[in-house]
């Protein structure tokens, strides 16, 4: 990759970034298609899954997940022991914004009950999501180093949905920390009830 100038509405290479300055550019590792799973794991060294220290960060991309239970909440939570146990300590925030399909109901909301203080419990990343055949959630959620032993290991995540009770759409936003010195080596998705109905979940690395 180079660096590129531009005057008089002319491109110029100037010079070619270091090896070691990261690019943005997203590889895909896995992609998984649920059918009616009750969870979706990607475990490093399983199945051609890499989240070790190949990449300085990850991402996941969820898209068009149904559940089979209206009203479930989508989750995720991490491992340390290649998914023996997914109960890592974790701390975050969470806020909301929603709108209507009759245009009113419009706000923006701190989610006190979708964040977690220091708890082991799996965090949310949908909300109420229905299970009308239309509806699902979308979005992404990063993490940075995962495979540090010096760091907790930061993620954000972002995702769009339907509610089931409400018609509404929702745009949620959650940040936090898994509160661990160690590696980070498996991630689960799951409902808070039923069965993951469809959808894929892709796991990339980030050049």
């Amino acid at each position: 990759m180079a660096l590129i100038s531009v005057s008089n509405n002319a491109l110029s290479n100037i010079s070619a970034l270091p090896a070691s300055i990261p690019t943005g550019a997203l590889t895909l590792i896995k992609s998984i298609t649920a059918s009616a799973s009750a969870s979706i794991s990607f475990v490093h060294g399983t199945d051609g899954v890499v989240l070790d220290g190949t990449y300085s960060s990850y991402v996941f991309k969820f898209i068009n997940i149904h559940p089979s239970s209206d009203g479930a909440m989508f989750r995720f939570n991490l491992s340390t022991d290649g998914g023996s146990n997914y109960n890592v300590t974790k701390t975050t925030t969470a806020f909301l914004a929603r709108h209507s399909e009759s245009g009113t109901g419009g706000d923006l909301q701190y989610k006190t009950g979708e964040d977690l203080a220091q708890s082991t419990s799996d965090q949310i990343i949908g909300i109420e999501v229905g299970a009308d055949a239309d509806q699902n959630v979308n979005g992404t959620l990063q993490f940075f180093n995962p495979s540090s032993t010096t760091f907790v290991k930061h993620f954000i995540m972002s995702s769009n949905g339907n509610d089931a009770y409400s018609d509404f759409n929702y745009n949620f936003f959650v940040a936090g920390y898994g509160n661990t010195t160690s590696s980070i080596n498996a991630v689960r998705f799951l409902f808070s009830t039923g069965n993951i109905d469809e959808g894929i979940i892709k796991l990339y690395g980030v050049s």
